[in-house]
């Protein structure tokens, strides 16, 4: 299993889970675990998803979240598992 953290925050609206959903959908990226907080009108959301069905690089995947973030109006990330556990380690 090839396991990445995705990290979106933007201001709430009707839409943002849908748009993110349809791009791992689209792709073949499996859903593991999501975490959703909202506090008054934004939005803080952590997915754990399985890349491994997913056939582009690693810099296609982000190109694709950051274009699903422009058009809902968020900011998403993504890093691989390992490199996220490690950076929230220290």
């Amino acid at each position: 299993m090839n396991r990445t953290v995705v990290t979106l925050v933007g201001k709430d609206h009707v839409g943002i889970i849908a748009a993110v959903c349809n791009f791992f959908a689209e792709n073949n990226i499996n859903i593991l675990d999501i975490k959703q907080t909202t506090v008054q009108e934004y939005i803080n959301m952590i997915l754990v998803v399985d890349t491994s069905g997913y056939t582009g690089s690693s810099d296609e995947m982000a190109a694709g979240l950051n274009a699903v973030g422009e058009r809902v109006g968020c900011v998403i990330k993504a890093m691989h598992e390992e490199i996220f556990d490690m950076m929230h380690r220290i």
